[in-house]
């Protein structure tokens, strides 16, 4: 029988799809996990900057200091990668963190290669780079401070208030056009919160952050995501409200993405806490995406297909438009002050 499990996002822990050998859970198992504990593991990365090239995604090179994510938002799209360490997408994205502590001096080492070209990195592209261990590692603060020494420019994503801890070295990035932040900010409604994304900031707690970084000159804009039918998106327009006034200059939107095992923890959410409304949500899923759960493809698979699809298109691109925000995921950052013999604090020899 489902049970939910208080801070989590989800109750199971589904096999790695990579596995031939799949082992079941009997009741006293499920029982020692119902308080289950953070885990930290520290790794030395070989490399940090990952390559992008696909058309939905307005980044082309992102670095993720952590690997799974302790917020546990039960719809994250990052979760089958934890697979890829051997673990669980379930309750082992959530309390088997990783923590590649070797991430500045690896950025470092790449941003300084004679071969690197100089563009805009996003931190945040995978999974939280403010979730709670940050505050004890302090990865994601000493990457801005590295790019802050080397004129590189970064953007974030982020659902977290912790990054007010940063704004100093933010606004410092920000005068010279090198920073921009994304607030995620997935609903207004704190029972919801809880359910769908248990230990992230509130609504309210991530409006005030926008504020805050909007003070100290940071571009900010918000990203409503996911978009979920029947659950929360008949709060487009009030989130896009609530952050015009909090100072957001843009915001984007996501439609929930289901990959790999994401498909059946968010079933079994939906059961577990809207077991009434779960048919119609999911057929509502099924109409955006081609009649199945998800869809891949390019240029389908942020903002889906068909009747629901395009009506929440439409009442984003008018919402935006009444608030005067402008429709965008990124703020066009400076290129221009970054240099090879900078970054090497050296000449070049020709």
């Amino acid at each position: 029988m489902i049970q939910s499990i208080k801070g989590r996002g989800t109750s199971s822990n589904p096999a790695n799809r990579f596995h031939n050998l799949i082992t079941t859970t009997d009741e006293t198992e499920f029982e020692s996990v119902q308080k289950p504990c953070t885990e930290v593991y520290e790794q030395s990365a070989k490399t940090v900057i990952s390559r992008n090239n696909s058309p939905d995604v307005p980044h082309d090179q992102s670095v993720n200091p952590y690997a799974g994510c302790e917020h546990g938002c039960v719809y994250c799209y990052a979760r089958p990668t934890h697979a890829y360490h051997d673990l669980s997408p379930g309750l082992d994205f959530e309390t088997k963190i990783i923590a590649k502590t070797n991430a500045v001096d690896v950025l470092e080492k790449e941003i300084s290669s004679p071969t690197y070209k100089c563009k805009p990195i996003l931190l945040g592209a995978n999974t939280d780079p403010y979730q709670p261990i940050e505050k004890d590692y302090e990865l994601t603060r000493k990457l801005l401070q590295l790019c802050l020494k080397k004129n590189q420019p970064v953007s974030l994503i982020t659902k977290s208030a912790l990054i007010e801890r940063d704004l100093d070295v933010l606004s410092d990035l920000a005068s010279r056009g090198l920073s921009s932040v994304r607030m995620s900010i997935t609903t207004l409604d704190n029972d919801l919160k809880r359910k769908l994304e248990p230990r992230t900031a509130s609504g309210d707690s991530r409006l005030s952050t926008v504020s805050k970084l909007v003070a100290e000159g940071v571009p900010t804009g918000v990203l409503v995501a996911p978009v979920i039918p029947s659950i929360n998106d008949h709060e487009i327009e009030a989130i896009l409200t609530a952050s015009k006034s909090a100072g957001a200059t843009s915001a984007n939107y996501i439609l929930l993405r289901l990959p790999h095992e994401v498909k059946e923890m968010f079933q079994e959410w939906l059961t577990l806490h809207y077991p009434q409304r779960a048919k119609h949500v999911l057929s509502l899923i099924e109409q955006s995406r081609g009649g199945r759960l998800y869809n891949a493809s390019f240029n389908q698979r942020m903002t889906g297909e068909g009747v629901f699809a395009e009506m929440i298109a439409k009442r984003f691109m008018n919402a935006c438009r009444r608030e005067g925000l402008k429709v965008d995921m990124t703020e066009k950052l400076n290129c221009s002050l970054f240099s090879i013999e900078a970054a090497n604090h050296q000449m070049s020899l020709f």
